[in-house]
């Protein structure tokens, strides 16, 4: 098992920055990737980014490329999302999930990659 908790929520004015981070701990040896995914209200879980344990190779959702950043601390099992220039249509609950599988970078996208989720935390940009 993976335990993954997610910090660094809260709320922002458009065009402020937030950071996310999310612990692992548990058997975080077996993950091969973590990913964060988003969820506004009445629409489904979204892509945001991912990125590999090892060699750090990244993916991201074209809605937020440039402006995030995924990072990892191995030593720490902790993921990073640092989010620049925030939008209004940034509003929602931010999740990370560690996958166990080893694929392609860009099979990180679908949430069925993953094989842990930690709990969420909202972020609320507003205009």
């Amino acid at each position: 098992q993976v335990q993954l908790v997610e910090s660094g929520g809260g709320l922002v004015q458009a065009g402020g920055s937030l950071r996310l981070s999310c612990a692992a701990s548990g058997r975080t040896f077996s993950s091969r990737a973590m990913g964060w995914f988003r969820q506004a209200p009445g629409k489904e879980r979204e892509f945001v980014a991912a990125i590999r344990w090892s060699g750090g190779n990244t993916e991201y959702a074209n809605s937020v490329k440039g402006r995030f950043t995924i990072s990892r601390d191995n030593a720490e099992n902790t993921v990073y999302l640092q989010m620049n220039s925030l939008k209004p249509e940034d509003t929602a609950v931010y999740y990370c999930a560690a996958a166990v599988g080893y694929y392609s970078v860009t099979y990180y996208i679908r949430a069925r990659a993953y094989d842990y989720w930690g709990q969420g935390t909202q972020v609320t940009v507003s205009s």
